[in-house]
């Protein structure tokens, strides 16, 4: 797990003389992502850098790495698990290395199989390989899109990073924010790929090659999701071979020169990888945090299971109040804007979890793969509740809905069933991410002093969405937990994960989006994963002796912080300051009288307005620390 950057003069000219002063700016940025190592590299028209953390072959392993014939250079950020069965498939066609890691097998993989190198993969993974002798840049993202890759042409110069501050290093780039890039971040508290929050900047989408050569770039995918396909096995073979998938993909996340641990949340996920972990190796160690509050506090769980497998356990108790004096900085640090208030725990749990390990596995993907989210329960409800009489919809389910209670707690049932009702009537491919948005369009048009913005009109806030879904194969249900899969799990889940892991230097593996786990949960027939109103159906029957009673009976409980509570006291003077009038009318952006309407509306109780003022808040936190121009 690593930091990459690098810049190519499209034209083929060679590198100006500040070209190594300029590569140490970008790679400087991302020391948190690689303390252990440095490296840079200038190859005619092209320059690469890299900060390493090591893990693999930590004698020998340096990058930028250059092929033994001096042909190509790669600098490369991630992990290829299968490295050992593909070095030995190259050797046997010839080619010989010099190191034990897994970097070298990209450039002969590239020398032998071209692009086609890709669907020999198995990892985490985003790269940059200069080919001397073809003067080509080639360029890749894993099937998930784990490890980021950012990239931009401007002036002649085709930049790339592993992060934005990276990129904006260099010299002479136009950054600028839109106004629609804003409006999308609102809605969907992330900003969806391939869009970054600059609107010169794209980011690599998952799945995707990209090929510079003669001043083109050509982005191209190398793996699709599967669709779900008929199968005669039984469910008893089924959940064997999905038991053997997982188990293989744990063993191969395994691979480490340094100690290796899990976060363990006490949820379904994480105490599955526990402990096909705990089977595999001795004496495992775990690392979880719990609150103080009983209402957000897992940590019971995660005792039982590390009791259960008898792991060396790591746990740290925390005041919810200590996230929220943290929340601020952490917003700052990101890269982009991120409405994610569980980036606060998942920061935390990454520094202790760093004290004690350089790689830590995790849950991530389980949910998304077999449909663990109460969503999906959802868009089935969705259809019986469009199936009622209209005069029982708006004559008895509206009303009953209105008056159930309120709570500034994880359950908030007044707040859960008005917004089932506000999705449950939209278009399918729209209805799970309208569950899921913050300031839907309607909010959106009170809120902005630009009426006139595209992005405002009709259902333009969810193209991205839309083209997803309807692309996808499959059923309804299998469409959407497709577009959860590459939206929701790729931007929200696993860019919180990337970053607050990479701040502590530390590697995060996730077993369940291994390529043959992926590819086994998404031809499964839907019903196999969710059966009735039972979620992660044959996840749950097939690993169910690896999971001790209170696990596999409990239900979902999110990784979540009391947000609600702070906006109305702990964060009440920073919402005062950036949501107040003096800063809204300085910054030119949002009426100041309708922000301060959801505010008095959250601060009053008349309505639970967590999600929106958040959203807002993190985004004028995000506004203030990197300042940019905004058209």
């Amino acid at each position: 797990m690593c930091g990459i950057a690098g810049f190519v003069l499209t034209g083929g000219e060679p590198l100006p003389q500040d070209a190594t002063q300029v590569l140490e700016g970008m790679t400087s940025r991302m020391a948190h992502r690689g303390p252990d190592g440095w490296g840079h590299m200038l190859r005619g028209p092209a320059a690469l850098g890299h900060r390493r953390l090591s893990i693999i072959d930590l004698s020998s392993g340096g990058q930028p790495m250059e092929h033994h014939s001096g042909r190509c250079a790669v600098t490369f950020n991630g992990e290829i698990y299968n490295y050992r069965e593909i070095k030995a498939e190259l050797e046997s066609r010839g080619h010989g290395f010099r190191t034990s890691s897994d970097t070298e097998i990209i450039l002969a993989g590239w020398l032998e199989w071209g692009p086609d190198c890709l669907d020999r993969f198995e990892g985490m993974f985003a790269f940059a390989l200069w080919d001397d002798s073809t003067r080509t840049l080639f360029c890749a993202r894993d099937r998930f899109g784990k490890k980021p890759f950012f990239y931009t042409v401007q002036n002649g110069v085709f930049a790339f990073a592993s992060e934005l501050t990276a990129l904006a290093q260099y010299p002479g780039l136009k950054l600028t924010v839109a106004s629609e890039t804003l409006a999308r971040f609102l809605a969907y508290e992330y900003v969806p790929t391939p869009e970054s929050i600059y609107r010169e900047v794209r980011k690599l989408p998952p799945s995707h090659f990209l090929l510079l050569h003669d001043a083109q770039v050509v982005v191209e995918p190398y793996w699709h999701l599967p669709g779900p396909e008929p199968t005669h096995a039984t469910e008893e073979e089924l959940c064997e071979e999905l038991r053997e998938r997982l188990t293989l993909a744990v063993k191969r996340r395994l691979v480490s020169d340094v100690p290796l641990g899990v976060f363990l949340s006490g949820g379904i996920d994480s105490s599955i990888v526990a402990g096909l972990m705990a089977q595999l190796a001795p004496r495992i160690k775990t690392f979880s945090i719990g609150f103080k509050e009983a209402s957000y506090d897992e940590s019971s769980y995660a005792r039982v299971v590390a009791k259960r497998w008898e792991t060396d356990h790591h746990e740290r108790i925390l005041a919810a109040e200590d996230c929220a004096d943290l929340l601020p900085e952490i917003v700052t640090r990101f890269d982009e804007p991120m409405a994610d208030p569980s980036i606060a725990p998942t920061y935390l749990l990454s520094k202790i979890t760093r004290e004690k390990v350089t790689v830590a596995l995790g849950g991530d993907g389980a949910d998304e793969l077999f449909s663990g989210y109460e969503h999906f329960i959802g868009l089935k409800a969705s259809r019986w509740y469009n199936a009622l009489p209209g005069f029982l919809r708006r004559g008895v389910v509206e009303p009953l809905c209105a008056v159930l209670p309120a709570s500034e707690g994880y359950v908030n049932l007044r707040l859960g069933a008005a917004t089932f009702l506000a999705g449950a009537t939209k278009p399918e491919w729209l209805r799970i991410q309208t569950w899921l948005t913050a300031l839907h369009p309607a909010q959106q048009r009170a809120l902005w002093l630009d009426q006139g913005m595209g992005a405002l009109k009709g259902e333009n806030l969810y193209d991205s969405t839309r083209r997803i879904f309807e692309r996808a194969p499959g059923s309804v249900m299998d469409k959407a937990a497709h577009t959860y899969a590459r939206q929701f799990l790729l931007d929200y889940i696993l860019v919180k994960v990337d970053r607050c892991t990479m701040m502590h230097s530390l590697e995060a593996r996730a077993p369940f989006l291994d390529r043959g786990v992926a590819e086994f949960a998404c031809r499964l027939p839907f019903d196999f994963k969710l059966r009735g109103l039972k979620r992660k159906y044959i996840l749950k029957k097939a690993l169910a002796d690896v999971l001790p009673r209170e696990i596999l009976t409990r239900n979902k409980r999110g990784f979540l912080i009391p947000v609600a509570k702070w906006l109305r006291g702990r964060l009440r003077p920073l919402v005062d300051e950036l949501l107040g009038e003096a800063h809204l009318r300085a910054q030119g952006l949002f009426e100041p009288k309708a922000v301060r309407a959801l505010v008095e509306e959250h601060a009053t109780g008349r309505a639970d307005r967590r999600k929106e003022l958040w959203t807002l808040l993190v985004l004028q936190l995000w506004l203030k620390h990197n300042n940019p121009s905004i058209g």
